[in-house]
């Protein structure tokens, strides 16, 4: 598959692949005689195209950057929803805060690893570096727009200036391929650059703050000549998981967009969780493909092909009522048909040729359509609670929570405290059969409005799930060394009598620990950790040999880590006391 050029998805934004038929023909030759490897990018020296770490990153992370829209998202226009295919007709016009907060979220740590490393420069391909080069120019020749709102203009110029740099990259190796020559590009100019784009994207997220405190999820744009402008959808449930986990908010504005969202559409009281999407008043059948009486008296065109009888573009039913063409799917249709009129229409269809095509777009709303997302009442649609999201919200609220928690404010902490485990008590898991619509330990995947829980299976959300659970038992990895800081555990976790805790050890042979009263136990790497509350903190190492070990603090040292991470089998368990 090949990209388009850039002037061709400015043409036709939902029509932008090619599928390379003589290339897939050498590919298959490589194949037979390389194996597996045949498929794999070769270079002009006919070897496959080998790069480092960097340069893997510099790849994803431009490709994204030559799709950006400023104060709108990245550009959805790859013929493929993101991850959330319920708004797959958004490709071509829509535009993704979505992927924008988590560039931010994936920048940053980017921008974590370049500080601890003491190389000056790395080799990577010569023509990913003047990819780069293009545009790091392109982004600092245009720096100043951002000191306040963009103008649809200068929106049009930077889009311009980063979708050609990506395009010419595409086409060099499409016609080329690498040449295998590597350049040096300094570990500076790399940070300098990442510094650069966050100021770009931070004041992308700060325009999309809407007025009711949540932020944008996914946008339109519209492209004239020289001009793109930005237009807004709904709210949306991702975009606001997505802001919180780029990390970019103060903890004041993460507990903002928390209590907006409290009190949106997005919340649904009967289940006590959020939707996907609000719900809206779709229209009856009927309704649909009406034109305005008065747009057609305004139009000489469209009256005249009335008064004709001419039923190519527009009709009027037995009361008095007009609809377009009824066999006409989308605007291309119109277009063809405007252009199939007899002679005598020629100057007419001039005059207003545009004029009928916006009549059209009123009457469809074609380009706010977002999929089902916007049609359907079940399937990640409308009044959907998709539970993957829902978890995906708990993880970026522990998150901000852990933030909260190193600031130290103790009220605002609280209130963090209060969303997390409101969101936690409405997952599925935590509900009573009757509510839940099946046992509440099944996976499934959304609840439509009306309805118990529907299409059973796993998702994504067995991810999060177990992510935040071990941010609620507080097991941290800081440089090697595991951390047990259960901050956000609930005393209501431990145990208020003694039990017997079963687990499978390194020999796999199942074992059982006595669990006193006010513990609790979990394993990490099948070493088991208890959990007991104490007026003091400390970890009490129990070894294979009997022999113990007691550390002041919560953390363990680099050797005990070890020990666990790489399963010698030297520790029996760990012994952990939490602060009551």
């Amino acid at each position: 598959y090949k990209i388009k050029p850039y002037d061709k998805i400015l043409e036709d934004s939902k029509n932008t692949i090619d599928y390379d038929h003589s290339n897939e023909e050498i590919i298959e030759k490589r194949r037979k005689k390389l194996g597996i490897d045949g498929s794999l990018l070769h270079n002009k020296n006919s070897e496959i195209h080998h790069v480092n770490f960097i340069e893997k990153i510099l790849a994803t992370l431009l490709s994204k950057v030559s799709n950006f829209v400023p104060e709108g998202g990245i550009w959805m226009n790859t013929q493929r929803p993101e991850w959330n295919d319920a708004n797959n007709a958004l490709v071509g016009n829509g535009i993704s805060m979505v992927t924008l907060y988590y560039l931010r979220r994936f920048v940053n740590f980017f921008n974590s690893l370049l500080e601890k490393t003491d190389l000056i420069s790395v080799e990577i391909s010569f023509e990913l570096n003047e990819f780069f080069n293009d545009l790091h120019y392109a982004l600092n020749n245009n720096k100043k727009v951002i000191d306040s709102s963009i103008s649809d203009q200068n929106r049009k110029k930077i889009v311009d200036s980063l979708g050609l740099a990506g395009s010419n990259f595409r086409n060099k190796i499409y016609d080329n391929g690498f040449s295998g020559t590597k350049s040096a590009i300094g570990i500076k100019e790399i940070k300098d650059f990442t510094k650069l784009l966050l100021k770009y994207i931070d004041h992308s997220i700060d325009s999309n703050k809407r007025k009711d405190k949540l932020y944008h999820a996914y946008n339109l744009l519209t492209i004239k000549k020289d001009k793109i402008s930005v237009s807004y959808l709904p709210e949306m449930l991702e975009g606001q998981v997505a802001v919180l986990s780029s990390g970019y908010l103060s903890s004041k504005e993460n507990l903002e967009v928390l209590d907006a969202l409290k009190s949106s559409k997005l919340f649904r009281e009967d289940q006590y969780s959020y939707i996907l999407y609000p719900n809206k008043d779709l229209g009856l059948f009927l309704d649909k493909n009406t034109i305005p009486t008065l747009k057609v008296k305004n139009s000489n065109l469209l009256t005249k092909l009335v008064n004709d009888g001419n039923k190519q573009i527009i009709s009027k039913d037995c009361e008095g009522v007009y609809h377009f063409n009824c066999d006409f799917n989308n605007a291309n249709n119109l277009v063809n048909e405007l252009n199939q009129l007899p002679e005598k229409y020629s100057e007419l269809v001039k005059k207003e040729y545009n004029n009928v095509l916006q009549i059209f777009e009123d009457v469809f709303n074609h380009k706010e359509f977002t999929g089902r997302s916007g049609t359907f009442f079940g399937y990640e649609g409308l009044g959907s609670i998709y539970w993957h999201m829902v978890s995906k919200l708990s993880l970026a609220v522990l998150e901000t929570t852990k933030k909260a928690i190193s600031e130290g404010d103790r009220i605002i902490i609280g209130r963090f405290f209060d969303h997390y485990f409101e969101i936690l008590e409405g997952i599925g898991v935590n509900k009573s059969p009757e509510l839940y619509g099946a046992f509440p330990t099944d996976p499934y995947s959304h609840t439509p409005r009306g309805r118990g829980v529907q299409q059973p299976g796993m998702t994504g959300q067995v991810k999060e799930d177990i992510v935040s659970r071990f941010y609620e038992l507080g097991f941290v990895v800081n440089n090697g060394k595991i951390t047990f800081d259960p901050t956000i555990l609930r005393k209501s976790e431990f145990i208020k009598e003694e039990k017997s805790f079963k687990y499978v050890n390194l020999d796999y042979e199942i074992n059982y620990l006595d669990l006193k009263e006010y513990s609790l136990a979990f394993t990490v790497c099948q070493v088991p950790i208890i959990y007991s509350l104490s007026d003091k903190e400390n970890i009490r190492i129990s070894y294979m040999d009997n022999s113990d070990k007691t550390i002041e603090g919560h953390e363990l040292d680099i050797e005990s880590s070890e020990s666990i991470f790489n399963r010698t089998n030297l520790i029996k368990a760990i012994y952990v006391s939490v602060m009551k």
